[in-house]
């Protein structure tokens, strides 16, 4: 769900991948770090898309949809497509990575177990999204189907269905799954409290009356909706360097835009988290990782991380104003 924790989780698996077929890292590692990021930045239920949902008031299920046709396009070209040109950086797994430990079969949870327990929270909000498309208002079985999407109790159950699956059927005890689950919650602390503070920040620009003037010369221009969202929170991560805070505050910004019926909620969603993507440099701490994690040099570091998510930002960019024709 975070970029960090997916980052830390997959990059043993990255490295293993990469020196037991004897590829170079970053045809591996590119197109691994595109997928992160644009989930990042476009996919529900990732905390910052969900949170702009719920501002716009937009659907979670038609969010995922588009975002996921718009995301399939920019990762093949920002992952393969891309790595296939950095022939010339030559990155190196961290030593303590080399030589990895190997689980026994009977140590690790099945295929099955683990993808489904991945999984759960999408097939549970996507299920919600086709029972209103597919039954009636007031059907007992879209209420029920509604119900248990909400990103809040689908992200509940799919706890509850993890703690069963990768821990008490697999043999562990309860003291050691809460243990685990203490040692979670410690570790997005800092992200929780980044969202706290943009909100706020958000909450600032809309009681002043801040974002309802911008807005208001905003909508005066002959330029989109969609490129203006897009624009803005490009401008803001740039600067802040949080893609998180980045988002939230444009929302803020251009909610009028949005309330008013002058654009499509969800199209408005995904192109400020492409706007989110752009250009991240020194003041972005997954810069940094990437960079220490891929042994790069700072220079080698924006030749590829941050050439990767300009391309995600722009290609982002494009397939919402495709779509934006359709729809």
């Amino acid at each position: 769900m975070f970029f960090s924790i997916g980052f830390v989780v997959l990059i043993p698996l990255l490295f293993t991948i990469a020196v037991s077929a004897g590829v170079p890292l970053l045809y591996v590692g590119i197109p691994m770090l595109a997928s992160l990021s644009i989930t990042h930045g476009l996919l529900p239920p990732h905390p910052a898309p969900t949170a702009l949902a719920v501002m716009f008031d937009a659907d979670i299920g038609k969010t995922l949809i588009y975002g996921i046709i718009i995301s399939v396009p920019a990762i093949i070209i920002a992952g393969p497509l891309f790595a296939g040109r950095l022939k010339g950086i030559n990155a190196q797994p961290l030593k303590e990575f080399v030589n990895p430990e190997i689980l026994a079969d009977d140590e690790m949870p099945g295929i099955r177990n683990s993808i489904l327990s991945t999984l759960l929270p999408v097939i549970l909000i996507g299920s919600s999204s086709l029972a209103t498309i597919i039954l009636p208002e007031g059907d007992k079985i879209r209420v029920m189907f509604n119900a248990i999407g909400d990103p809040v109790i689908a992200m509940l159950i799919s706890l509850i269905v993890a703690v069963f699956s990768l821990g008490l059927a697999r043999g562990r005890i309860m003291k050691d799954i809460m243990d685990s689950l203490g040692q979670s919650i410690a570790s997005i602390t800092m992200i929780l409290l980044i969202i706290a503070g943009a909100g706020g920040f958000k909450e600032v620009l809309v009681e002043t009356g801040i974002s309802d003037y911008i807005a208001g010369l905003l909508s005066k221009t002959e330029m989109s909706p969609l490129i203006l969202g897009w624009l803005i929170s490009a401008f803001l991560r740039i600067c802040v360097g949080s893609a998180t805070v980045a988002g939230l505050t444009t929302a803020g910004i251009v909610l009028p835009l949005v309330t008013g019926g002058l654009v499509n909620k969800e199209l408005m969603l995904l192109a400020i988290g492409s706007g989110t993507l752009i250009f991240s440099h020194v003041n972005d701490g997954a810069f940094w990782m990437v960079k220490e994690y891929f042994s790069l040099s700072v220079k080698e570091t924006f030749c590829t991380w941050t050439v990767m998510e300009t391309l995600l930002s722009v290609i982002g960019l494009l397939g919402v104003l495709l779509l934006n024709l359709f729809i």
